[in-house]
């Protein structure tokens, strides 16, 4: 979808400041982060919201920002929690109609609202930020499914 820019993003057509990158999911800063190191997860295969989102890719999300949310953790980020949010549709605050997970890097006594950071964004460095995640991301090694 050449209009969209997630899917440009994925293509390569459009810059990012990528983190994450596997075979079915890519993952980059957000321009206008709630809070530094806010990475956005993406199906490479566009759906627009739940409804088109095959089940197997959500889940794949959210590995992914499982990892993501680890590196967070562990790296010079140090971030004390996580917030994973995927917004479907206009109400939820949806703004790019192609699903997404929102991976926000918490810190104790930050004093950020969830919601209201939404609407108060700050870029920041992101290719320091990116870089620290990637480096993060490097050192965990690939992801392994666990065994059972």
């Amino acid at each position: 979808m050449t209009h969209c820019i997630f899917c440009q993003i994925v293509a390569g057509t459009a810059p990012a400041h990528l983190v994450y990158e596997d075979e079915h999911v890519l993952g980059f800063l957000d321009i206008a982060p709630v809070r530094p190191g806010h990475t956005l997860l993406v199906p490479r295969a566009h759906a627009d919201g739940l409804v088109d989102l095959p089940p197997e890719t959500g889940g794949r999300l959210f590995q992914a920002g499982q990892r993501v949310g680890i590196a967070m953790r562990s790296s010079a980020l140090a971030a004390d929690g996580v917030n994973l949010a995927l917004n479907d549709g206009a109400a939820a605050f949806q703004t790019v109609f192609h699903s997404h997970l929102h991976v926000v890097p918490r810190h104790r006594g930050d004093k950020a609202r969830f919601v209201t950071g939404f609407l108060t964004r700050r870029a920041g460095d992101l290719a320091a930020t990116a870089a620290v995640l990637r480096a993060a991301l490097d050192d965990a090694g690939p992801a392994e499914p666990s065994a059972r």
